[in-house]
């Protein structure tokens, strides 16, 4: 509602027996401890047949599809290539301490974010600005956007001089049920470095599939290094359901194959969980 004020906190606890799995991470750490993830107050406005929103506090930099609800609880189980700490790119748990704004009109928006880095997980950038830029449109049943960072990397300074500046393109469709929906990033994770990746899903639910939320998943990524033992070249297929048992009561299954990630995983892991929520009436 215009000139509403809202506020939220959110915070986190997971514990996994391998510490470099991207298993169920997909907007939460699993580091074994308690921790706060977003804790931030937002006022928004409507002047007239614009908006401006003003956020502060404890929040995920807006670069891409970047909310925690657009990853969690989804159907998919592991977050994206491009967006899972370790593979030279960006982390969904990435976090500022900081303000954002956003200006525009409904059809076509511009936010800022301005923070120093407040990361969870295994990715954890070193001090500095932060600035984010992203330019959202809407076309049709289409959300369009780009995004730019400019953020410190998480590698060692040892190594990794310089800031990570990343430029991504995103795209959202839905129709009748069918959410279709991928990014694309590119730029330095530091210095003399180039990543590249992207993703593409797909979601479907439509009314005689029931209960299931049928979920599909292609992806890639490269890391360029002059040292071919230190390149990443990566790439990972998955399908998968989200299962509706009870009210309140859900499940998901995701069968995954991937080739040239980091560590020494199956080539075809099978992820099954349950996730049981509560909403007081």
């Amino acid at each position: 509602k215009p000139g509403i004020f809202r506020y939220y906190v959110e915070g986190a606890w997971a514990r996994s027996s391998d510490d470099v799995s991207d298993a169920f991470g997909a907007a939460y750490p699993y580091r074994n401890r308690f921790q706060i993830i977003e804790a931030y107050g937002e006022q928004m406005f409507r002047p007239g047949n614009a908006i401006v929103g003003v956020r502060a506090g404890r929040y995920r930099p807006p670069f891409g599809i970047y909310n925690a609800s657009d990853h969690a609880y989804t159907g998919f189980t592991r977050a994206p290539l491009i967006r899972y700490g370790g593979y030279f790119a960006l982390s969904n748990n990435y976090l500022e301490h900081g303000a954002d704004l956003v200006i525009g009109v409904p059809q076509l928006t511009v936010e800022t974010s301005l923070g120093v880095p407040a990361d969870v997980g295994i990715a954890i950038r070193r001090s500095g600005l932060d600035t984010v830029v992203r330019v959202q449109g809407l076309v049709g049943p289409a959300i369009l956007g780009a995004s730019r960072i400019r953020t410190s990397p998480y590698q060692p300074e040892t190594f990794a001089r310089g800031l990570a500046v990343f430029t991504g393109l995103d795209v959202r469709w839905m129709r009748g049920g069918v959410l279709l929906r991928g990014e694309w990033i590119t730029g330095e994770p530091y210095d003399g470095r180039t990543t590249t990746g992207w993703y593409a899903d797909a979601i479907v639910h439509r009314v005689f599939m029931g209960p299931v939320t049928a979920v599909a998943r292609v992806e890639k990524l490269d890391y360029a290094n002059p040292v071919s033992t230190r390149a990443v070249h990566a790439t990972r297929q998955t399908i998968g359901a989200r299962i509706r048992i009870l009210e309140g009561l859900s499940a998901q299954v995701n069968v995954l194959h991937h080739t040239g990630v980091i560590g020494a995983f199956r080539t075809t892991p099978v992820d099954v969980a349950l996730t049981y929520s509560i909403r007081p009436r």
